[in-house]
């Protein structure tokens, strides 16, 4: 890359140097400068040089802006904030100058969309419709014709609520495997009824996972009521899936009635840990209650223009815009990956009656998820203020400048990860369960092949073998007392043989 001094920036970073928005993070940064180059940070953004070619007619804010809109990546907070550095005035002369330009019309159209604020038009504008998001570059949504600026409006939600998620290459390749062709597949490999017996065991094993990320031990009714709330997933339109009604009702089936919520919170609350010194270490600030029930409504309206996307994409959509609303003081987390399924057989990736287990893969990966949570949360608490009373109540005090940030999240990376852990899940964790369900019943007819025992001490000496990796524990000999040492033997042996135990 060529020197700081040989670069000039142009596009978004010029305009986050020109308006002192260096809280904001850029995925893609550019300037002007003698070679073309393109690289990838550290902080896995790209930062791209372009050649004396690119020069912008006029080196103030609305063509660099333009330029942004042609280059770089759409950020929709981003682009809230640098709007609400402008006048009105400044944006009517930008358009009426151009009023046939696709990117002036853009710019008219965003600023109205972000800012809820309208500009005078001189004289219509004109041209053909457009869309708004470029196809290649970015999922979009279903499309809006509007006819004030001949825009096609693609995006993904609307003013209230409005993730953007950009075509990476790698998230394209992962978009490229069909995940129901591979469940398809799984199936075909094993008995029907071995998979019946296995997808029963998932849906408990899934609900075990969920519950023990958030470090909790459901009682057994709880644990029933929440395989019964994942049987049933999918069942509900994509209006229904987030009515407030029901995700109340949902919240209510597995939380702790203590904690049940009778509406969406109306405090401000927030994630953290006390630490060894009794301080708090705060990980994420959750939305302003004033701001919460807007946020809702603008998921529900996401997850309808969302319909038809592929499912993993939309999935992460609805999930993680969730969990990052936070709207329940207790059991966003369920619910969040409850979501997930529940968007999975809804758009018919997974077929109704069966589940793939992604929590279990989250447990076992519990660091890629916490990162992946981290990557939206860590840029928001460098740009978030409040004041903590002792009681440790908080209340947020530039509530104004970090509200684009709850409102238009850059979902990509989430995207990424929850492809790559349904197809890992597919891949690695199903197989497993498939094979030792598989296993244990080869085991099961040995052992009784080997002593025609009761179920009950087949199923305890499995057990056993199962915890002591192949090795009866003597300390256990007491529940065998009619068995040999020699029909013990032979049982352990079977056991090691079944399971490929050296």
């Amino acid at each position: 890359m060529q020197t700081q001094l040989q670069l000039r920036p142009i596009g978004n970073q010029w305009l986050k140097e020109r308006y002192h928005l260096s809280h904001h993070v850029l995925t893609h940064c550019s300037y002007i400068g003698n070679n073309a180059a393109i690289e990838l940070t550290s902080k896995g953004n790209v930062e791209q040089v372009y050649g004396p070619g690119y020069k912008i007619k006029k080196d103030e804010p609305l063509y660099h802006l333009e330029f942004s809109l042609k280059y770089d990546d759409l950020n929709l907070d981003f682009l809230r904030a640098v709007f609400e550095k402008m006048t009105t005035v400044e944006i009517e002369k930008y358009v009426a100058a151009a009023p046939g330009s696709k990117y002036t019309r853009k710019i008219g159209f965003l600023y109205e969309f972000l800012t809820a604020r309208q500009i005078g038009l001189t004289r219509p504008v004109s041209g053909n419709y457009v869309n708004l998001l470029e196809e290649g570059k970015y999922i979009s949504g279903q499309s809006i014709k509007n006819a004030r600026w001949l825009i096609n409006n693609n995006l993904l939600g609307t003013a209230a609520f409005c993730p953007v998620i950009r075509r990476t290459r790698e998230l394209t390749d992962l978009l490229s495997q069909n995940i129901r062709e591979k469940i398809v597949n799984l199936k075909e490999n094993y008995p029907e009824e071995l998979f019946k017996r296995a997808i029963s065991y998932l849906y408990n094993k899934e609900t075990r996972s969920s519950y023990e990320i958030e470090k909790e031990q459901p009682s057994p009714d709880r644990m029933q009521k929440f395989v019964a709330l994942l049987i049933r997933a999918g069942m509900e339109t994509a209006k229904e899936m987030l009515d407030k009604d029901r995700l109340i009702r949902l919240q209510n089936a597995i939380v702790d009635p203590r904690f049940a919520a009778i509406g969406f919170r109306d405090f401000q609350n927030y994630i953290g840990e006390t630490l060894s010194t009794h301080l708090e270490n705060i990980h994420y600030i959750c939305p302003p209650p004033s701001i919460v029930a807007s946020l809702m409504a603008g998921l529900q309206d996401a997850a309808i223009k969302t319909t038809g996307i592929p499912a993993g994409i939309r999935a992460t959509l609805i999930a993680f815009g969730f969990v990052f609303i936070h709207p329940f003081e207790d059991g966003n987390g369920r619910l969040h990956r409850f979501l997930i399924h529940d968007t999975l057989v809804q758009d018919g990736m997974v077929p109704q009656g069966l589940i793939i287990p992604v929590s279990a893969h989250m447990l076992n990966h519990i660091k890629e998820y916490d990162h992946i949570l981290e990557k939206y949360s860590q840029p928001l608490m460098r740009r978030i203020r409040f004041d903590k009373k002792e009681n440790g109540e908080i209340t947020v005090t530039n509530e104004h400048e970090i509200e684009g940030y709850y409102r238009y999240p850059d979902l990509t990376d989430h995207c990424v990860y929850l492809i790559r852990t349904l197809q890992a899940t597919l891949a690695e964790d199903m197989p497993q369960e498939l094979l030792f369900i598989q296993r244990y019943d080869e085991a099961k007819k040995e052992l009784q092949r080997i002593v025609d025992m009761p179920d009950k001490l087949i199923g305890m000496m499995l057990t056993f073998l199962h915890q002591n990796k192949g090795i009866f524990p003597k300390r256990r000999r007491e529940y065998f007392d009619k068995l040999t040492d020699d029909e013990i033997q032979q049982m352990q042996q079977a056991y090691r043989k079944i399971y490929e135990i050296e």
